[in-house]
């Protein structure tokens, strides 16, 4: 995880600028060949079919809103196709309300919008893959609307630097509605600037394998936070509890915003936290305010993080 984070910075760093008009068009519908312009001709083009979308290196103010289909969006080469301040609707680089979609090496970085929730994905509809992503100085980096029946799953990807929102309602790295399920495995969160590093109010979860370092963090909150309740897993994560949080009373919070789902079968083992060296409060791992029993368990904790407090 550490070494793509690190591999993807430098792609960032070296990926060319080039005017995309100097060069072939630089966004190819894999099955046909054909190649476009705009980021949102390539999407029409799949319509409410199925296609892949394969992205060549550059920096890029496209953005796209998919109505239909399943789509794939995909970097040629992951970390060097960038999508810096390209926003559509007011919400985000790629607006998602078809069947279905995956996105795949994409970078999205410094969307910001009047509302506060300028995001690199807004997903309103279908399921979502995002694999080997960066979302970098945005307010949001995956937002989503309400899908009961929907399924998000996030793997080997880079939050960083999110969560400031003009507004006070609050942004987040990762906030997902009534979502069926969330997967978020393998994945580095990081540099917060506001509200909490990972917001759900999916039934279902499963955070696994994942580093949540808010050392650097700024007026951070929750590293996560399951507003409603959750079942399922958060297991073998890495925590670094920061100074500068605007709540530091609770590192992983079980809803606080109301039992609206049943928390009875959540777990929350084999996790490592660390408290920065200016920090100088005492911290609870798993702060419960629901009414049933979560499991906690197997956690290597210092002495001033509490495994578990009922709320």
């Amino acid at each position: 995880m550490y070494r793509l984070a690190a591999a993807s910075l430098a792609l960032l760093a070296i990926a060319s600028p080039a005017n995309p008009q100097r060069r072939a068009p630089p966004f190819t519908v894999v099955e046909t060949g054909q190649a476009y312009g705009r980021l949102d001709q390539a999407v029409a083009a799949i319509g409410s079919g199925r296609g892949t979308i394969r992205i060549a290196p550059g920096r890029y103010r496209d953005c796209a809103v998919q109505e239909a289909g399943r789509i794939t969006f995909v970097a040629a080469e992951a970390g060097t196709a960038i999508f810096d301040r390209a926003v559509c609707e007011d919400k985000a680089t790629l607006v998602l309300r078809g069947a279905g979609a995956r996105v795949d090496g994409l970078v999205f970085m410094n969307n910001l919008v009047s509302d506060g929730n300028g995001a690199g994905i807004r997903i309103e509809k279908g399921n979502l893959e995002v694999a080997n992503a960066m979302f970098l100085d945005n307010q949001c980096g995956i937002l989503s609307a309400s899908d009961p029946n929907g399924v998000i799953t996030v793997d080997r990807s880079t939050f960083a630097g999110l969560g400031k929102d003009p507004t006070g309602e609050g942004a987040h790295g990762i906030y997902i509605g009534d979502y069926g399920t969330l997967k978020v495995t393998r994945s580095r969160f990081e540099r917060g600037t506001g509200g909490h590093y990972l917001k759900s109010r999916a039934p279902r979860v499963e955070i696994i394998d994942n580093s949540f370092d808010d050392s650097q963090g700024s007026h951070t909150n929750y590293m996560i936070d399951l507003s409603n309740g959750a079942s399922g897993r958060i297991a073998g994560n890495s925590f670094v509890q920061g100074p500068n949080k605007d709540n530091y009373s609770t590192m992983i919070s079980v809803a606080p915003e109301g039992q609206d789902n049943s928390s009875a079968g959540l777990v929350v083992e084999n996790n490592r936290a660390w408290l920065a060296p200016a920090f100088k409060h005492s911290t609870t791992l798993v702060g419960n305010w629901s009414h049933d029993r979560v499991t906690v368990r197997n956690n290597q904790l210092p002495p001033r993080i509490t495994p578990l407090a009922a709320r």
